[in-house]
């Protein structure tokens, strides 16, 4: 059983670009991410077919590329000084 997959690259990078460049709510990134997971169920396409634990690894994927997309925010944020 294949947890990870390409799509999973793809999915830690758009969550990393949202937590460092557009926004920073935990509660509107798990609603966007776990909603998407959701929607996959009932979307006709094969992109979209993948097993109940492969949605869950998705999800951690998510979570790992917010939290460092966030990481990345707050150290860049910390070392910008004003003159």
């Amino acid at each position: 059983m294949v947890l990870l997959n390409l799509y999973s690259i793809l999915h830690f990078l758009i969550w990393l670009i949202s937590g460092r460049y557009i926004f920073r709510s935990w509660q509107l990134f798990l609603a966007l991410s776990i909603g998407w997971e959701f929607l996959e169920l009932i979307l006709p396409f094969e992109f979209a077919v993948e097993t109940l634990a492969n949605k869950c690894a998705d999800v951690i994927v998510n979570c790992a590329g917010f939290s460092v997309g966030l990481w990345l925010y707050k150290s860049q944020s910390a070392t910008v000084t004003v003159e």
